[in-house]
């Protein structure tokens, strides 16, 4: 497999971040297992990341009002411990959001069963769930699962643990990497899930995400902020924003690389970007109902918020993902969704491209382009890229289409 160069770290001359097998499990000192608890009709439905030995942590959180137990407690148990974990434990066919006292009481009651297993402090445990809203967790089924996974933890089970928090996923969501620094081999592992509900603005999206590199809870809490900013707080499928998003990430120092200075903080934050760029684009691109998977593309921006902006309104435009699964050439609802993002720009400045075709520029259409931009609407991955003349910052947000299979599966999702 081939490398892929993102930067520098010291006492490397040209370091380099690979893609490599592995999963959430592939950086050392990890186990990870994934049972069927019952909690779903069929197919695996538990998942524990686990970490051989303490690790500093962090984690993102959805900021809709509305709040899963899960969220709330795995935040007070993240502020508690000062940053520390063990284990992080994942349901999927229940949320648990919107269930008052007795959903939090069950949150506690599958953390402690977890802990009592590890012989761990509680507090030392992460939670996060995914499905159903205003459902209660089977919590009978949950204890007897949260045993059997505990008692099959494995260096092997990042796959059935990827498996087991997936939704309407139609696929598992696992990437790692891989690279040298100081001397010492340094892994980055994850899993994510998401098809739907998908609008992170830290979808049911969660992500767990491990690395054998020590470094201090508040600077990793800070660099997985940084990170998420620009990957999964660049993704969209429906922009709707769960209850429940979470990214967790844990670090166990088991390699003995040190991620404390300027350069090897630089470098281990590009791998981490590597890393939740691929696990928010494996999400765009198993969208519920998809058949599109497409980059937006805001540059000549003022600043990085105002390009993620532009590129949201467009990417989360209804007009605009049903034209992109009709393979419509109907490239004015784009520039309608953008004029109407509230960021500022001289319209006829603005150029648009489809899959690098140039189709509207200084103001008018480019009609000569029509039929190559035409054969590219049919491609799978399309990259609409708008250039808005107004600075020099970007951003990128990841999407796609609108299909009727969309409304068939949410318009009968807990019948």
């Amino acid at each position: 497999m081939k490398s892929k160069s993102v930067g520098s770290a010291t006492g490397l001359k040209k370091p380099k971040w690979r893609r490599i097998e592995g999963g959430v499990t592939a950086p050392a000192g990890y186990l990870a297992a994934g049972v069927s608890a019952g909690i779903k009709e069929r197919g695996l439905d538990l998942a524990i990341l686990f970490s051989t030995q303490a690790a500093s942590a962090a984690g993102v959180f959805t900021r809709n009002q509305v709040q899963a137990a899960p969220v709330v407690l795995s935040r007070e148990n993240l502020k508690a411990s000062k940053g520390r974990a063990r284990a992080i434990l994942i349901n999927s066919g229940c949320a648990n959001a919107c269930t008052g006292k007795r959903g939090m009481g069950d949150s506690v009651l599958g953390i402690e069963c977890l802990a009592s297993h590890l012989r761990e402090d509680p507090v030392r445990i992460l939670m996060a769930s995914t499905g159903v809203i205003g459902s209660f967790l089977p919590v009978p089924k949950l204890l007897k699962g949260i045993a059997a996974a505990a008692s099959s933890l494995s260096s092997r089970g990042g796959s059935a643990a990827a498996q087991a928090i997936m939704t309407t996923d139609t696929r598992e969501k696992s990437f790692a990497v891989e690279a040298r620094m100081d001397g010492k081999t340094v892994r980055i592992g994850g899993m994510a899930k998401g098809a739907g509900m998908i609008h992170p603005q830290m979808a049911t999206m969660l992500s767990a995400i491990s690395t054998d590199v020590r470094i201090a809870p508040g600077l990793l809490n800070r660099l997985l902020h940084r990170v998420v900013e620009k990957t999964f707080n660049c993704l969209t499928v429906d922009g709707d924003c769960s209850t429940n998003d979470t990214v967790f990430i844990m670090a166990n120092g088991a390699s003995s690389a040190v991620v404390s200075d300027r350069p090897s903080v630089v470098f281990f934050e590009q791998g981490l970007g590597m890393l939740c760029e691929e696990l928010a684009k494996s999400i765009a691109r198993d969208g519920e109902g998809a058949t599109k998977f497409v980059e937006v593309l805001v540059r000549g921006a003022r600043d990085f918020e105002s390009a993620r902006k532009v590129a949201k309104a467009i990417a989360n435009s209804s007009l605009v993902k049903t034209a992109l699964f009709g393979e419509e050439f109907n490239w004015g609802r784009i520039l309608c969704a953008a004029g109407y993002s509230g960021v500022p720009f001289a319209p006829e400045r603005i150029a648009l491209y489809l899959n690098g075709v140039p189709v509207f520029r200084s103001g008018a259409p480019v009609g000569a382009a029509r039929e190559r931009a035409e054969k590219a609407m049919k491609e799978h991955d399309l990259r609409i890229e708008v250039d808005l003349a107004s600075g020099r910052r970007q951003a990128r947000v990841w999407t796609c289409d609108l299909s009727h299979e969309y409304v068939d599966i949410n318009g009968s999702y807990i019948s």
